[in-house]
């Protein structure tokens, strides 16, 4: 009995890694039908050999290297590798007191493995071939080739998802071969040279080598010569197959990766037209493409074996398991239960802040990342999440502000989160994008100066003068969360790829730059427009940085003891900056003079024109986003209950016509506390207003009183005169 060794999730990932680039139609397709043709007859041959165990007598027979890799791209499953009849059995496959699974390298491979020298090199070529999971095998590079029925899988850019398509079958190979050279035609030479092949040999050269293909090319003219001789074994014939397939599928992948490297105008340029250097400094000057994504020799390791890469990736997740055995963050009785409502909309972030002795940012940032299995997905080693999460609680607390600070930071992260989790926008992104979403939240405000942008560049400080009017607090933000993460005790990207991190960093910044309140009517406006289209594609950085933006400033749609005391630390804060224009001589900013600002009536605006608009159009994106989403969960989960249903017999038609999918709906909690808060100040407007009337009549009447002492003053004056 053969034995089965599954693959770890690291040593998956790294098998999956490279992912070869999607075929655009051209002549280089007949080398996917070629290799089509190749596996089809490889089936006969498999069948033979497994025998009636494997397979019902008539029923057709799918070999491992016939299904497609696919599946295990889209649903994350962990692909096997099996060694059964592969080996004899008696064969000391496997050291029963090791830890680590043994599996035999391809032909030409040093594995240092003590127990592959044992294994006859032909047995490993077949085992290799046979056991390997579809979409393994070398190709060029030393990278891991797909194979079975050639799907080809590519991406075409660091935020689109991966899309897939299946070289359609060639039609069926001609019944009987072409005839061969007669002895006397100019082919003699070819005749001899065909009858000097040795099929059984196994001291082939690398699939990625020129040679390989002329070795290939002769194999298949021999085969060919001797099944119209009817002498070829079967083992023969499937080996050499193999070899060919793979040596096809190789080239395939290689003159593709040539035809598809370029997504835009470049890709019109010929790859000759200019030097290699020219065309990288025009992508990555000229378009808002990455520079080329080929991997340079010193950037990761090259794998020229499966075993290698299953190794490599034992190696790295039993070093990882050591890693991370460090405890977790301990968290204090009163922030453990504090953070029990950290999925509801009206989370009390005064109550953790109080809890957590000032600190909300470390502990609600550290919760976030834990929930969300961001800590062991990304390798994040807990002590420096720790040491990052302090270092961003004090670069809020730097300038003290009433508003601005690591408060306002933990509400938002908790506010993000909230529609990240509750709406099921979450299932919509990727770990990585997660990820980036509650980093941006919890960072949006670094280092704020509590003052506006406008201050800035009225008092031409250093940081306008530095970001040149543009943006200048959000690119603080941005910049100074950048250097926080170069520093090696507090970065939390250190086991992220380098695509990985340039995505993970173009999020972070677009979502933070997204902030600026300048630009809150072009974002409303461009997503209003793009949801009016028939078929409205939402970009995710877009989608993502409009929710940020709305949950910054969402505490009017937060209950009313909440948002009133925000909106009182938000005033102070604008007082201040009043002061300070005043001392430098400059006019005041809207809602900075502390003498002159209608609260009630500056809220209910702020309502009715900035937040009510924005949670409205947030509202629509999402329900366009998450319909299909939950539409399509709701149909497979009622798609289950009606077949566990039918297995009861009578009750399968009844429960068939009555179960329908239920329309998806969107749980806005905004809405309601939007229209009480505005209601309240309406109503704190009219005291207000009552308040100043009386002020002012009372103001008169004292005006009038010191006007009538003064003239009863001046009348006795001149009387004693």
């Amino acid at each position: 009995m053969g034995t089965v060794v599954s693959l770890p999730e690291t040593a998956r990932k790294v098998l999956l890694c490279s992912e070869a680039p999607m075929a655009p139609n051209g002549p280089h397709e007949g080398f996917a039908s070629a290799t089509n043709r190749i596996m089809q007859a490889l089936s006969p041959a498999r069948a033979k050999r497994q025998g009636g165990a494997c397979a019902t007598e008539g029923a057709p027979v799918t070999s491992p290297q016939q299904q497609t890799p696919a599946g295990w791209l889209s649903s994350g499953v962990s692909p096997q590798l099996s060694t059964q009849g592969a080996f004899n059995p008696d064969s000391n496959m496997q050291d029963n007191t090791s830890e680590e699974p043994q599996v035999a390298s391809p032909p030409g491979t040093l594995t240092g493995s003590k127990d592959d020298s044992s294994i006859p090199s032909h047995l490993q070529q077949s085992q290799d071939q046979s056991n390997a999971p579809a979409g393994s095998g070398s190709h060029r590079n030393g990278q891991l080739a797909k194979q079975g029925s050639l799907t080809i899988v590519r991406r075409s850019s660091g935020k689109a998802p991966r899309h897939q398509a299946s070289v359609s079958s060639p039609p069926p190979m001609p019944s009987t071969p072409p005839p061969l050279s007669a002895p006397d035609s100019p082919g003699i030479h070819e005749e001899a040279a065909l009858e000097a092949v040795d099929l059984a040999a196994d001291n082939l050269p690398p699939v990625d080598t020129p040679d390989a293909c002329d070795k290939a090319a002769l194999r298949l003219r021999c085969l060919l010569k001797q099944l119209h001789r009817g002498e070829v074994p079967v083992d023969l014939l499937r080996r050499n197959l193999q070899y060919a397939a793979r040596v096809l599928e190789a080239v395939y992948i290689d003159e593709t990766k040539r035809l598809a490297d370029e997504d835009d105008e470049l890709s019109e340029v010929q790859p000759d037209a200019v030097p290699h250097e020219v065309r990288e400094w025009l992508a990555s000057t000229f378009t808002r493409q990455l520079a080329s994504r080929q991997r340079r020799a010193d950037e990761k390791p090259k794998f020229r074996s499966v075993a290698h890469a299953i190794r490599a990736g034992i190696f790295v997740d039993r070093i990882y398991r050591r890693m991370s055995s460090a405890p977790l963050m301990q968290f204090p009785p009163e922030v453990a239960r504090a953070l029990k409502t950290l999925d509801d909309w009206t989370f009390d972030v005064f109550a953790l802040s109080e809890a957590a002795s000032g600190q909300p940012v470390k502990y609600l940032g550290y919760d976030l990342l834990n929930r969300y299995g961001i800590i062991h997905k990304f390798k994040v080693q807990p002590q420096t999440l720790e040491n990052f999460l302090c270092r961003v609680e004090e670069g809020y607390c730097k300038y003290k502000n009433p508003y601005h600070n690591n408060l306002h930071a933990a509400d938002v992260a908790q506010t993000v989160h909230y529609m990240l989790c509750q709406t099921g926008l979450m299932n919509w992104l990727s770990d990585l994008e997660i990820f980036a979403t509650l980093v941006a939240a919890v960072v949006h405000d670094l280092e704020h100066t509590g003052t506006t942008n406008n201050f800035h560049v009225m008092a031409q400080s250093e940081t306008a003068l530095l970001y040149n009017d543009r943006a200048v607090l959000e690119n603080h933000h941005a910049s100074a969360t950048f250097r926080i993460l170069k520093e090696e005790e507090n970065n939390i990207l250190s086991h992220l790829s380098r695509e990985e991190y340039r995505e993970f960093r173009t999020l972070v910044i677009d979502m933070v730059l997204a902030t600026d309140m300048s630009f809150h009517f072009q974002q409303l406006k461009n997503m209003r427009n793009l949801l009016t289209l028939a078929e409205p594609s939402i970009d995710k950085s877009k989608a993502l940085s409009l929710v940020l933006h709305c949950c910054d400033i969402s505490h009017p749609a937060k209950r009313w003891t909440e948002h009133h005391r925000w909106t009182s630390l938000l005033l102070e804060e604008f007082f201040l900056q009043g002061d300070k224009e005043s001392e430098l001589g400059l006019p005041f900013s809207p809602l900075c003079d502390r003498n002159n600002t209608l609260v009630a009536e500056s809220q209910i605006g702020f309502i009715e024109f900035i937040v009510e608009p924005s949670m409205g159009v947030c509202s629509d994106m999402l329900d366009y986003i998450l319909a299909p989403l939950n539409s399509s969960s709701t149909c497979s989960t009622l798609a289950s209950t009606t077949s566990i249903i039918e297995e009861g017999g009578e009750e399968s038609s009844s429960a068939s016509s009555t179960a329908s999918p239920a329309p998806f709906v969107l749980k806005k909690p905004w809405t309601s506390c939007l229209s009480e808060n505005k209601k309240s100040w309406k109503d704190q407007a009219v005291k207000d207003a009552d308040a100043r009337a009386l002020q002012k009549k009372l103001e008169e009447e004292a005006a009038a009183a010191a006007e009538a002492d003064a003239t009863d003053e001046g009348s006795e004056v001149q009387n004693e005169e």
